[in-house]
């Protein structure tokens, strides 16, 4: 694994914490911290050992968006490889092949929201905060927020945050289901290991084919998705570790029965 500067990768047994560290800036991203995002996540997404990523921030952000003094500054075509790198990132996020939980401990607004939407199961303290608020700057979501908002908000309430550009408690998105729970701020990072240890415990393949199957049912055609959702099933129940557990439940469970007879 690579040294990074604007975020530290710990991994302990099989699960990875990724924390973004530019606190003074409410961890605002930059290109250098892009480029950083995208490698730890992509090297993560091949590491057999891992089987779980948490994601979270340093101080009292989870991420603020990009860097918008780096942002002014950057000639038309500068802007368009930071955009087209910024492709590949959340890529990286909604597409790897490990289950990643979002610990939001802060605030999470425009490009940092847009991580958050590319996550699988999203865990805030009391205080986060979230939004899409580019419309402030003349401008509009480029990282996926426009489409990925409305996959998982809904039309009307992604339009609402989009035009308006309003900042939201973590716990108002809890009814539309992008945010799990809501936890005390100490709880944050334990509640988001134990889910992550709970879930790296399970067959590496099982969680893999679930996160693909949910993905697919956001976006895709429900009969290819069934189709899909059968074989990746057959293929478990073939494997060695499908087998031993269903013939450990089935003996189980009959002398359980005969024990109550």
């Amino acid at each position: 694994m690579s040294v990074y500067q604007t975020l530290t990768l710990d991994i302990s047994g099989r699960v990875a914490v990724v924390t973004f560290r530019r606190a003074d800036q409410l961890n605002a991203m930059n290109r250098l911290m892009q480029g950083e995002i995208t490698d730890a996540f992509e090297a993560l997404s091949g590491d057999d050992g891992v089987g779980a990523i948490v994601v979270t921030g340093e101080g009292r952000g989870f991420m603020a968006g990009a860097d918008i003094k780096e942002y002014a500054g950057q000639t038309a075509a500068e802007f368009d490889a930071f955009q087209a790198a910024g492709t590949r990132m959340y890529a990286a996020v909604e597409n790897n092949r490990k289950p990643v939980i979002a610990a939001v401990n802060g605030f999470a607004l425009g490009g940092g929201m847009e991580l958050v939407l590319c996550c699988d199961i999203v865990i805030a303290n009391q205080f986060a905060k979230l939004g899409l608020p580019e419309i402030k700057l003349g401008l509009i979501p480029g990282g996926g927020g426009t489409q990925r908002s409305v996959q998982k908000l809904g039309r009307n309430r992604a339009n609402l945050l989009l035009m308006t550009g309003a900042i939201v408690p973590a716990s108002e998105f809890i009814g539309a289901g992008l945010v799990s729970e809501v936890v005390d701020v100490e709880r944050l990072m334990p509640r988001a290991l134990e889910l992550a240890e709970m879930i790296a415990a399970e067959p590496a393949a099982a969680i893999e084919g679930l996160k693909a199957l949910t993905a697919h049912a956001v976006s895709g055609n429900l009969a290819d998705g069934l189709a899909m959702e059968r074989d990746i099933l057959g293929g478990l129940y073939r494997s060695e570790i499908g087998q031993r557990r269903v013939k450990d439940f089935a003996e189980k469970s009959a002398a359980r029965a005969k024990a109550a007879q």
